[in-house]
């Protein structure tokens, strides 16, 4: 009687999968895919290139009309610049800017694609940096071009009147750059509070109640709470960061940055400890 041995023939060895570190590089590229990857992103950066030019030149051509009409100018017109004309659309790019930064974050949590964001980079942190300084820095260029790009325009315009003024003159260039910096820090915001409250429609809400709504509630309160208060808004801080000429009830343009970095570094801590502390 035969015997038969049988003899296992090893197995195949599967290749090796390769192992790739999660580097802060590498997050801010997969962010940077992802942003611009989006249609949204090129109209809402658009929209809000159009609102400081666009905003500027007619506050700058209705100046020039009002001056050439022969009629009395009211006192708002009167103390009107080429600097002042040419940031007036500020406060419609900083909605554009402010909605675009909380559909960076809150956008993924609305979709769940949030979830494979978060797998991928374990720690999370990353993830919530590379988002806020990727887009604070796309929204501080596209605004910087802006207010520069409304200035040279309506420094044009208005060349020949009382509002003119060049990028030589005193405070010109350091308040042109004060808004650039100012839209991209509400960019910033933005991002924070769409990873704070997870939702598009919370997140533009209480964007829009900061920056909009709540300095016009404050000046309901009695004029002594208005002038303890008021300055350290978010809104009215950032706009001392741009203003040529500043008065008793407002800040200088430092304070008012340290200020408004104050406001930011609370909204980002705030979406941090969420990001750490809770499920996506």
């Amino acid at each position: 009687m035969s015997t038969v041995t049988v003899t296992d023939s090893p197995a195949p060895a599967q290749a090796a999968r390769p192992v790739y570190k999660v580097t802060g590089r590498r997050v801010l590229r997969s962010e940077w895919a992802k942003l611009w990857s989006l249609r949204s992103t090129w109209i809402t950066l658009g929209l809000a290139l159009l609102f400081l030019v666009a905003f500027g030149v007619i506050g700058a051509a209705h100046y020039k009309s009002e001056l050439n009409s022969g009629r009395p100018m009211r006192g708002g017109e009167v103390a009107e610049t080429a600097l002042s004309l040419s940031v007036f659309g500020t406060n419609f790019a900083q909605l554009a800017l402010g909605v675009l930064g909380v559909l960076i974050t809150a956008g993924e949590y609305s979709t769940g694609m949030i979830r494979s964001t978060l797998a991928a980079v374990p720690r999370r942190l990353p993830v919530l940096w590379a988002k806020a300084s990727m887009f604070g820095l796309i929204a501080l260029a596209v605004a910087t071009g802006g207010v520069f790009a409304a200035f040279t325009i309506d420094s044009g315009i208005v060349s020949d009147t009382p509002a003119a003024l060049s990028l030589s003159d005193a405070g010109v260039v350091r308040s042109l750059l004060g808004a650039g910096l100012y839209l991209g820090l509400v960019g910033v915001i933005g991002t924070a509070l769409g990873a704070v409250l997870r939702s598009v429609a919370g997140g533009i809400s209480v964007l829009v109640a900061s920056l909009m709504l709540v300095p016009g509630l404050i000046s309901l309160l009695p004029s002594s709470w208005q002038d303890d208060i008021s300055p350290y808004l978010p809104s009215n801080a950032g706009e001392s960061m741009f203003a040529l000429t500043h008065d008793s009830s407002s800040l200088s343009p430092t304070a008012g940055l340290v200020v408004f970095l104050g406001w930011t570094v609370l909204a980002l801590a705030g979406a941090a400890y969420r990001l750490v502390r809770t499920d996506a």
